[in-house]
Formats: structure tokens, sequence, C-alpha cells
């Protein structure tokens, strides 16, 4: 898999309980268009991770669910290189989840839950839909790379419109939380696991929100692709309360997650609160408060207030080490203004606009690329709404303008966070797992929700508990 320090810079790339199987020659293309997104999805969240203890856990997980499922499904599981909290479901049973969501379970049924769901979404065709529409994004998106003379610019388009469509809706929710529910019973886990994992997911979104000081959560997670309602939660539970009590084991999930990375990864950087640091690279940049950052296995990208979208990636590029005329000759042919030399912390760089006409109206862009030497430059691309440029640029340009090269020093701080998993023991105590978590924000309220404990219930009501260290 592709990453960051690969990058080329280039503008050119860019019935039965579970019997809902469709007729064969469906079934068929389904599996074509799962293995045709497949790869794509994994490039787009980090690659996969490549934990083989975590791995066999949720092959193990999904053997079992396959099995209950008894369909002829050819299921695939797959956990992304991502602290992005989310979980995806594409045709022909390509099951994705992020390690970052696997981080907030509490055991092995709630992860079975999960998937579980993203299963549902599977058998009732969900997915099929859901891919259909961002294909379609795509393809309107890649007009707007027609006009610009760059698909890189379309590629940014288009994840913002994935963003929008890429939501269920509530009734796909509940049909798939539904068919979850049932998967979990005739797998032999208890079917309540889907529930409380619900609501450790919605307390773990107000938990960023409270980090991020906005009222509500608007970066890039599961709440965004999977409508989250407190009605949804009740449902799950009384579906669950309505069948046998199952399994829930601790010790295989525990042992799956010791020593698995918390955040980012260092193969693709570290995100920061604001900052984007890689320090295999010696790079590093901070967007202003009030965007979200997404770090990707070869692109970064920032959603912003008011549809303000950044998109970062670059790489060795022998045939272009001048940014001016890598820039001219990249937009030769479009609506462009004249390509300024820019200084950006003592390195040469460029700056660019364009206007775009799309379906949906004109977009204005700003593109930046820089020069590091080594024939390697990087690229920011900047997307405002029509006639909103001059308000948004003086955040494209403070992002812009905080590129540096990253000292030996500055590099040697930044390591990956890792997950523990400890026993409790008797005088254990909420505040003393809480002192093995320095510099994380809110520390008691997060120890809290990655180990599902309720404000004022203590450590002894888990025999395991997960901390984050450096």
């Amino acid at each position: 898999m592709p990453s960051l320090r690969n990058r080329i810079v280039s503008f050119l790339a860019a019935a039965s309980l579970f019997a809902w199987i469709g007729p064969a020659p469906a079934q068929s293309q389904e599996e074509a268009l799962g293995a045709q997104e497949h790869p794509k999805l994994v490039q787009q969240y980090g690659g996969e991770y490549r934990d083989p203890r975590l791995n066999a856990f949720v092959q193990s997980v999904g053997r079992r669910l396959a099995q209950a499922a008894g369909t002829n499904v050819p299921w695939s599981f797959t956990v992304l290189d991502s602290d992005v909290v989310n979980a995806f479901a594409l045709p022909g049973g390509y099951v994705h989840l992020t390690r970052g969501l696997m981080a907030l379970a509490k055991d092995e049924a709630e992860v079975a839950g999960v998937m579980a769901h993203e299963m549902g979404h599977v058998l009732e065709h969900h997915s099929t839909e859901r891919v259909n529409r961002s294909t379609l994004a795509e393809l309107l998106a890649m007009g707007v790379g027609a006009v610009l003379g760059s698909p890189e610019i379309a590629q940014v388009l288009g994840m913002g419109s994935n963003l929008y469509i890429a939501s269920y809706s509530r009734g796909q929710e509940t049909e798939a939380d539904e068919v979850g529910v049932r998967l979990l019973q005739a797998a032999g886990y208890d079917p309540m696991a889907m529930a409380t994992f619900l609501e450790t997911m919605n307390r773990y979104s107000q938990y960023e929100a409270l980090k991020s000081g906005k009222k509500k959560s608007e970066g890039f997670d599961m709440m965004a692709s999977h409508p989250q309602t407190e009605e949804r939660v009740r449902h799950a539970a009384d579906l669950a309360r309505k069948a046998p009590r199952g399994a829930r084991p601790v010790e295989p999930y525990m042992a799956a997650m010791e020593n698995a990375i918390w955040g980012d990864s260092p193969e693709n950087g570290f995100v920061r609160g604001n900052a984007f640091v890689h320090p295999g690279l010696g790079i590093g940049f901070t967007v202003p408060q009030g965007f979200s950052l997404l770090n990707g296995a070869e692109q970064v990208a920032a959603k912003g207030p008011n549809g303000a979208i950044m998109l970062f990636d670059g790489g060795r590029s022998p045939a272009a080490r001048d940014p001016a005329s890598f820039l001219a000759q990249a937009l030769q042919g479009s609506r462009t203004q004249a390509v300024q030399r820019l200084d950006i912390n003592g390195l040469p760089a460029a700056t660019a606009v364009t206007q775009a006409e799309t379906e949906q109206g004109q977009v204005d862009a700003r593109l930046v690329v820089v020069s590091v030497g080594n024939d390697t430059l990087y690229k920011f691309t900047f997307i405002a709404p029509a006639g909103s440029l001059q308000r948004h640029d003086p955040a494209f340009e403070q992002t812009a303008r905080s590129f540096h090269r990253l000292s030996q020093r500055e590099a040697a701080g930044y390591r990956p966070e890792r997950i523990r998993t400890l026993p409790v023991r008797p005088g254990d105590t909420v505040e003393g797992f809480v002192a093995r978590m320095p510099g994380q924000p809110y520390a008691e309220e997060l120890f809290r929700i990655i180990n599902d404990l309720p404000p004022g219930t203590p450590v002894q009501a888990r025999p395991v508990v997960k901390v984050i260290v450096q």
C-alpha cells in the first residue's frame, strides 16, 4: 500500500433467518463492485493495519458470524490503519472497521456487534445503493477535473461529495441493526452488545466535541456516515431484550488490543490537535481552529467551516523541480490567475488561483506548491465555494505558510501512542489509571469511555482496563 512517503505529486493521478441473497448474476455484480471499490477504501483510510494478533482476532470473529449467517457471501474482514472511528461495508461482503473504532469496544461481543451491523448492510443490499450514489458523485466531480485540467482537484470535491452522500438512511440503519441483533444471537453473542456499543460511540462523539470546543462532533467520524439517534439505541436494546443472553468474552479482545496503536501510525505521520507532522519525511504544518484533519495513506485532508476544504500531498517529482514552472504547466489551459512565486520558511514555493464550473455551481481553488529539494514537491489544494475565496484565503494562507521542515529534535518528539491492557487489582482506582495517561485531553473522561465506565462507577466494575501510553 503506497504511503505519503512515496506519493508522486501529479495532477494527472487521481424463509431462513438470513435468506436475503438475490439472484446469482446480481450477486456476482455486487462482488465485482466490491472488489473494485475495496482497495480504494483501504487506501483512503491508511491501508491495512498489520497487527497479527488483532487481525487474527477479527478474522476469528468474522468466521463465527459468517457461519451463523449461513449465506454464500464470500465475506472479507479488514482492519484499517486509521484512528477515525468508523466501519464500512461494500457490496460482495467486504467489511471494514478501523482500529480507532475497535479501541472503543469493551469486549468481543461489541466488536462482533459492529461487524454484524455492517454485514446487515450487505445482506440488505444497502451497500450497493450507497456505492452507486458515491460513484455518481465522483463522476460529477470528474467533470470539475476536466474543466480545471486537474483530476486531483476533482478528487477533493469528490471526497466532499462522499462525505455528504455516504450516510445511510435512518431506515437502512434500523434494518442493519435488526439483522445484526439476530446475527449476534445466532452466533452465540449477547445481542445487547450492539446497543451498549452504540452508547459508547455516542459518548465518544461528545468527548470529541468537548475536546475540539465544538457544540457537536463535526469531524470525520462514524456519526457522519451512520446516523445516530437515541431511538436507534433504544430500538436495538428492545430487540436484544427479546432474545436470550449470549457470551461477552473479554480476554480475547483485550489480548488482541494489547500494544495496538492509538491515534495516528508513524508511517502516515501524526495529527496532533490542529497540526500534522511527519517525522519520517521531516515536515509539518498546522490548520486553523475550526478545521478537522483526516490523515490518509496518501493525502491529508481538512474540512473547515462554510464549505472550505484543504488537501495536502506530495513526494518526489524529478520532472518538475521548480514550483512555479510545475504549477504553470499543470494548470495550462484552465482559467487561472498568474502564478506567483513565494518563499515559505526559506523554501521556494508558488501559488495560483483558478475557478471551475460544477454541476452544483462554481468553486474557487487556490493551489500552493512547495519544494523541499531533492526533486521533492508538496502541494496544498484549497477549495472554497464560488465568490468566497477572499474570505477563506487568510485561513488558507495561514496553513500554507505554516509548512516547515522539522528539526531533528522536533521530529524525535513524536512517537505513536499505544494501548496497554492492565488487570484491575484490589485497591486500584480510576485516578490511578488515569495518571498513566498524561497528556490526554480530559483524560478521565477518555479512560471511562474506552472502558465503558459511566461517571462515578469504580474501576472494579471491569476485570481488565485499557490505558493509553506513549
